[in-house]
């Protein structure tokens, strides 16, 4: 009963969030709205020597240098392709600024309470430690992913190339 309950807190948390949809790969996300900047369009960056494959490299938006991470490589979700749909979504996680190529976006969204579920614990790419739940939208599902977490993750390593 205790679960239950926590997981409904849990729920409650999210009740009422706005979420942006993207896609990687055939499958939809969600982030928090909140940790949205802006959304560009893909441009070509500066690779940095030594860096892991999955950060693309660097850009400079408006005079501030922003690491750009693709998620498709991050989560070897197959050779990614770059066209007309492909966006960086820039993200503000704790004061800093990142970029992270995704797929595509499609909406913004609210969820209630009995629209999100809690997130099966699976051994998939994308850790379940990075998942919120699973929002439930008629016959749409989107994983929604703890964004600052996700970035601020040891194996991103950004938050230490940020600092320096």
């Amino acid at each position: 009963m205790a679960e239950i309950q926590s997981t409904t807190a849990h729920a409650a948390d999210i009740a009422g969030h706005e979420y942006l949809a993207f896609k990687l790969g055939a499958e939809e996300y969600g982030i928090d709205i909140l940790k949205v900047q802006e959304i560009r369009g893909y441009e070509a960056v500066t690779r940095i020597a030594n860096a892991p494959e999955f950060i693309k490299g660097v850009i400079n938006l408006r005079g501030i240098i922003i690491p750009v991470v693709d998620m498709r490589i991050k989560f070897n979700l197959g050779d990614p392709v770059y066209d007309q749909f492909t966006v960086v979504i820039i993200l503000n996680i704790n004061g800093r600024v990142v970029g992270m190529v995704v797929d595509s976006v499609s909406d913004v969204t609210t969820l209630t309470a009995e629209q999100v579920k809690p997130a099966p614990e699976m051994g998939t790419a994308f850790s379940s430690d990075y998942m919120i739940g699973l929002g439930t939208i008629d016959e749409r599902m989107l994983i929604l992913v703890d964004i600052d977490k996700l970035m601020s993750s040891p194996d991103m390593g950004l938050i230490d190339q940020l600092a320096a």
